[in-house]
Order: structure tokens, then sequence, then C-alpha cells
């Protein structure tokens, strides 16, 4: 007989689970390490239920079985059963300040009060051990001090992160004050420092989720540079992206016609990592980012507090401390107001994966045995490429996620949030996520990215009603490599008349062979912060840059050849022609270039085209307003692209009954005549991916009017047909609109 199993199933239960009916084994063979009384015992099937004296969580148990084993007795199904609607964090109620912290195995909690940020030794408090694994402690609001951090002590191990002597922040804190160095070392900020704020009559954005086209940008990126125009006193700030009348930010986006904005992480995060390749304290060696920052903001530290390096009165120099917190609350309110005038809803992308990795990161000194997902050994699972992946099952992980989700909707109006790497968050989470969040917000826009931990499944997001990245469209269209895997776009694919064309052309539904279960759900994209830009991915399937050489002409390299631009106007139109929901990444419109800037930085290869910028810096990673005006005239076509789209419903709201599709003499064309549409005129959309031949297309019998072709787009008929048919030039898109009587 085996032992396999001892599970803590609650604080005076352990269950057993056996190879075979344990009928033999009495009380008198069991033993409990540090002892422990068992009271009764009864066997159930395969298993054996012990009943004990109360267990301690803060402990690590032994079951001993005289004759068969022992094993290290599991504490997560007592943990799992803890489960607290206390609210949690530092929260004014009734003239006192209450002070409480989900600590499950803590041994101490103790409080710390500071008058400035900068102070190691506090005025100290401990918190008393409540119910369900929460510690609480109130004081009056009259407090003089104007900060606050723990320190928790817990069980010792060779896996434990506890440590009295480490002072962390709570994870539930809305705003808070760092030092800048990699452990990021933090300070919360108490409720009375928080200035008022008057939304006047701002609320959310409502958009029919087939009508979004998302800009996914970086808030920094959008004004670092000086030809953003914006004061370099407060570039790349909330302050300056929401700053109306200048040439980048907030008037560039808002030219382009889009409707929803996506914020790259814009909570709190772990920005500078390790020195490199310098061994520090924990054995840490960084060996894999010369640039010690992580620049995209994916390693969130605290879910509740916005992200301080983008306030306009942030010191972000190594060493300091960043004093931003609380006012940059506002400013970011302040964004939010600032885009809802412009009818543009807000989304942030949001990382529940995992957690920060090298910094004081709170729950993993709380209790890194609950809030993580570990082996057997102890280690933490790292399947999300990241090193560490957040337990989202455990109940007060999911609590923490739901509250922190309201919590931005609620004190920030935002619209909606793509999760990142969401395959990692089990189905329970997104649903509380999704009822909560549609509580507050019917139309609240919730977006996955539908892969992580190898898992991937666009249909499971579908069926829980939230949209996903659709990276077939991607694929199919653009391709997964320049060099090895290019797609339509380059006349390398399957022609027209293959399943799959139709199955991302009209929205990847179930209806045509797709995963969704309405085309409302496929966000359709061709370039987000991850891998080249499309502009890149072009110039070097075109054969015009290649990966690893230096580009030595910059102009020369971002001015769009013919060729070049003839297959950015395609891809374009086929992003914005087809049906589901769109997104644009920050310089798409005009063909960014992201070239790894050259500061003498130790090996990093300089002057090369990226294709993975996460840790670069400004230069790298900003967007150049000069380059845009060399692209001028592919910003132009997706200006025109969106507009249409925007004022045609047919074009986002057309049952896939009334797409019927038209055939070319080629096999690397094709298109569709969309009609029936009540109070609508037809369309007819037809593509072109040969980059040598014209396809001809007979038409159905009518006067159509040209809206879109090689040359121009926008809402305005700029021809006449005479005749039955249209010819379409290589790598083109042609789209014709019946003309009113």
């Amino acid at each position: 007989m085996q032992l396999f199993n001892a599970l803590l199933e609650a604080p005076d239960r352990i269950r057993l689970n056996f190879s075979e009916a344990p009928d033999s084994v009495s009380r008198r063979d069991v033993l409990l390490t540090p002892y422990v009384a068992i009271k009764s015992i009864k066997s159930e099937g395969f298993d054996l239920l012990l009943e004990t004296d109360e267990l301690k969580l803060c402990k690590e148990y032994t079951v001993l079985i005289r004759g068969i084993g022992m094993l290290p007795v599991d504490s997560i199904p007592c943990l799992q059963s803890l489960k607290s609607d206390v609210p949690l964090g530092c929260r004014q109620e009734q003239g006192y300040l209450v002070f409480r912290l989900f600590a499950p195995r803590a041994t101490s909690v103790r409080l710390h009060l500071y008058d400035r940020p900068d102070q190691s030794i506090g005025t100290e408090y401990f918190l008393v051990h409540g119910k369900d694994g929460v510690w609480e402690l109130a004081l009056p609001e009259t407090l003089r001090e104007k900060y606050y951090a723990y320190r928790v002590e817990g069980p010792h191990g060779k896996e434990e992160h506890f440590n009295g002597q480490i002072t962390i922040a709570d994870p539930y804190a809305h705003a808070i004050v760092a030092a800048n160095s990699w452990r990021q070392q933090a300070k919360c900020v108490l409720p009375a420092e928080y200035p008022a704020y008057d939304w006047e009559d701002d609320d959310f954005v409502t958009i029919d989720p087939a009508d979004l086209v998302i800009y996914e940008l970086h808030v920094r990126d959008m004004t670092a540079h000086a030809s953003s125009g914006v004061d370099t006193r407060y570039a790349g700030s909330y302050r300056a992206l929401a700053e109306a009348g200048k040439r980048g930010g907030f008037d560039h986006i808002r030219s382009l016609g889009v409707n929803a904005v996506e914020l790259l992480p814009c909570q709190h995060f772990a920005a500078i990592e390790p020195p490199y390749k310098r061994h520090v304290a924990g054995g840490l060696y960084n060996h894999w980012n010369p640039y010690e920052r992580n620049h995209w903001g994916y390693m969130t530290s605290f879910f509740f507090a916005p992200e301080p390096r983008y306030s306009e009165y942030a010191r972000t120099e190594d060493g300091s401390w960043n004093t931003a917190a609380p006012l940059h609350c506002n400013e970011f309110r302040d964004m939010v107001k600032a885009f809802h005038r412009a009818d543009i809803a807000v989304i942030m992308d949001v990382v529940y994966n995992h957690t920060s990795q090298y910094d004081y990161q709170p729950l993993k000194y709380i209790d890194r045995k609950y809030y993580y997902r570990r082996d057997g050994h102890g280690h933490f699972l790292g399947e999300s490429g990241c090193g560490n992946d957040l337990a989202t099952e455990m109940p007060m992980t999911r609590r923490l996620i739901v509250d922190s989700i309201l919590h931005w909707m609620r004190e920030y109006h935002i619209d909606g949030f793509r999760f990142d790497l969401a395959a990692m968050i089990d189905d329970d989470t997104l649903i509380a996520v999704r009822d909560a969040a549609r509580a507050i917000n019917p139309d609240v826009i919730l977006i996955a990215e539908p892969w992580g931990g190898g898992r991937y499944d666009l249909h499971r997001f579908s069926a829980l009603g939230m949209q996903a990245w659709n990276d077939v469209f991607r694929n199919t269209i653009k391709g997964s490599d320049p060099l090895h895997d290019p797609g339509y776009l380059f006349g390398s694919r399957a022609g027209s008349n293959s399943p799959e064309y139709g199955t991302w052309l009209l929205g990847s539904v179930q209806q045509s062979g797709g995963p969704f279960l309405t085309h409302a759900h496929s966000v359709n994209y061709l370039e987000s912060h991850d891998g080249y830009t499309l502009g890149d991915f072009i110039r070097i399937a075109t054969g015009l840059a290649r990966p690893g050489v230096p580009v030595e002409d910059i102009e020369s390299h971002v001015r769009l050849k013919p060729e070049q631009m003839r297959i950015a106007k395609l891809a374009a139109a086929m992003l914005l022609m087809a049906r589901g929901a769109v997104m644009v990444h920050a310089g798409q419109e005009y063909a960014r270039s992201r070239i790894i800037a050259d500061r003498g930085i130790p090996d990093v290869k300089a002057c090369v085209v990226d294709h993975n910028s996460y840790e670069k810096d400004d230069e790298t990673n900003w967007l150049n307003y000069e380059h845009a005006e060399w692209n001028r005239e592919l910003m132009t076509y997706y200006q025109g692209l969106i507009d249409l789209r925007r004022h045609r419903d047919t074009l986002r709201h057309a049952p896939i009954e009334n797409y019927n599709y038209l055939a070319a003499d080629i096999q690397q064309a094709g298109g569709y005549h969309i009609t029936g549409v009540p109070g609508e005129m037809d369309l007819i959309v037809l593509f072109n991916g040969s980059t040598g031949d014209t396809a001809q297309f007979s038409l159905p019998s009518a006067d159509w009017v040209v809206l879109v072709d090689e040359d121009i787009a926008g809402t305005q008929g700029r021809r006449h047909l005479e005749q039955g048919g249209v010819a379409v030039p290589p790598s083109a898109c042609v789209v014709l609109e019946q003309r009113r009587a």
C-alpha cells in the first residue's frame, strides 16, 4: 500500500489518500509532527479522514503511517477554503483608519507609519489576527504621518519569503511612493493625502464591440520625442498624452478617427531590473538585460496604483524616491477625461498571470505559497515566461483581481481591459471579473490575449463572452515570419478560393469554420507591441531590410518604396474592411520602424531593426512624428479607411448571409458583394494579394462608385465605373458602393 496524498481540508481535518482501502490502519499507526493529537480516524474508500486538534497554518506538518511511509501535509486545500469579504487595504471608517491585510500563514504583522518615504524605521503597531486569515488594526484618523508599510513574519524555510526585516507595501494601496532601484522599496500613501477630484459629467464611453477601432499605445512613447511638440518638462507623461494642440499624442490619435485607446500597462510596475552582469544579493545575476530596465511595464507590482513614472512630477533618477504619488492619480484621471470628451474609450492592458519578479513584490512576502503556483519542490512556476505565475484560482487572489478591476472602473472611469496571457487565468476568475464589471458598466470592454503557459484557445474566451486578439487573422494576412512565413500580402498564401480566406475575412465565426460565436469577439490586428512593427515586417519581407544588418540611412529606410507602400495600404484595407473589431498599434499608420538606438550600451547591437523592445530606452521606442510626415500618404490612407468604416454600418454589422463571394481571374484575388442591409447601399470589397498580376472582376449590374483604390480611401466617391467590370492592380484593394438613385 502507498500513501499518495495528505491534504489539510480544514484546520482540524486531514484527508489521506492511499493506493488501496486502508482498512488495516488504526489511530495508533498515525503520527503527526510537530505533534498534534488525533481525535478520531475514519475510512472512506481509499481515503482516511483524520479529525485532529487545530493545526496552525503557519507551521509545516508531516504525517507518518507506520509500515507505509510519510508525506508532508499539503495545506493548500485549507487555504483555498479561506474567504473574506471584509474591505482590505487602508480605509477611513467612522473616524478611524482601519488597516486590513490578508496574510493567512503569518505569525505576526506589524504596521509602520512614516513622515517621509525615505525613513527606514517608523512608528510601529501590531495588527490583530482575525478570522479567515485577515489581520486588522484601527487607529484614529488624525494621524500626523503620511505613509505606511508592513513587516510580515511567518514560517521560515528554504522556499519561504517571510522576512520581518523587509518593509513591504500594501497590495491594496491606491498610490505608492517608491525608491528608484531594482528592489523598489515602497511606502503607501495614507488616505488623508489624496487630493479631491471633480469628474464633472464624465461617464463611460459606450461602443458596440464590433465598432471598436483600438489604438494600442505606450503612454511615454507617444510624447517622449521632441517632434511631438510637448514641453520637454513633462514629455512622456499622462498630462502630455492628454494635451490638445500638439503635433503628437492626443491630437495625432484623434486625427486618425479611432474610438478607443489601449494603454500598455499603467498599473504600478517594476521598471528597474538588477544590475547587468553583476552578482547581487539573493543569487541573482542579470545576464539578459543590458538596459537594466523594463520599458513596457509587464511586471506589475501594485494592482490598484497608477504608475508614477508617467507623472508630470516624477523623479526617476536612480537612487532617488519617486514622490509623484498621489498627485499622479489625478493626472491619470485628467487623461481619461480628455479622451472621454473626444468620445474615445480607454482600455487598460492588465497583467494578472504573473507579478513583478525582482522587487519587493508584496504578495511574495505576504504569502508566496498562497498567491503563486509552485512545483513539487516549492519553487515558483514560470509558464508565463516571467518567473512567477499567479495562482488566480485561489479565492483571495481572485478577489484581489476582481477588486482591482472594479477599482479602476470606479476611481478612474476605465472603459475596458485587455488581459495579458489570459489563457493562464482560470475560468472562474474570468467569469467573476466579467460579471462584476458588467454590473458597473454593462458595456465594459473585455479582451483576452488568448495564449500563455502553453495554452491557446480562441473559442474559450468567446464562450465566456469576451473578445480576443485574433492571431490567425494576423498570421494569415501578414504571416508569422517575414523571412520564412510571409502571408497573403506577399502573394505567399493560398489563394482567395481557400477556406481560410472566407474564415478570417468574415470575422472568424463558427459559421465559416472559425472559433468565435460572433464576429464582434474577433479583435483583428496585424501589429502589436510584440514582434516587428508591420512596417519593418514589410521592409524585411520585401528584401529591403535585413535582420541584424545596421541601417545606415534612417530616412531612406523609413520612407516606403512604391512596392512597400502598396503592400502597407493593402494591409490597412484588409484590416479595416474585414468583419470584427480592429486594433492598430501606435505608429502602424505611418509604417513606424523600430531601430535600436546607438547609446554605447555593452552587448547591444545598435542601429538594427528591433524585434522585441520591452527593455529598451526611449530612443528605441518613442514615436518620431517626422517619420509620420515621410509616409504621410499611408497615414492619410488609414484615416480614410477608418472614416469609411465608421460611416458604413454595412462593414461592421452586415450578417454573414449578406456576403456573396466574388471570384477573380487569378487565384490570389477575391472579394465580397455585401447586399441587402436595410437603409444601406450595397458595397463591394475586392482584394488582390498578388504582387505582380492585375485581377479582373466582373461586377453585378449597377452604377458603382469607387470609394477605395490603390491611391485613396474615404467616404467620398472618387469616380464612377461605366462598365460591368473592374481591374484591381497588384497588392491593392478596391471598395465600391452602389450609386444612390
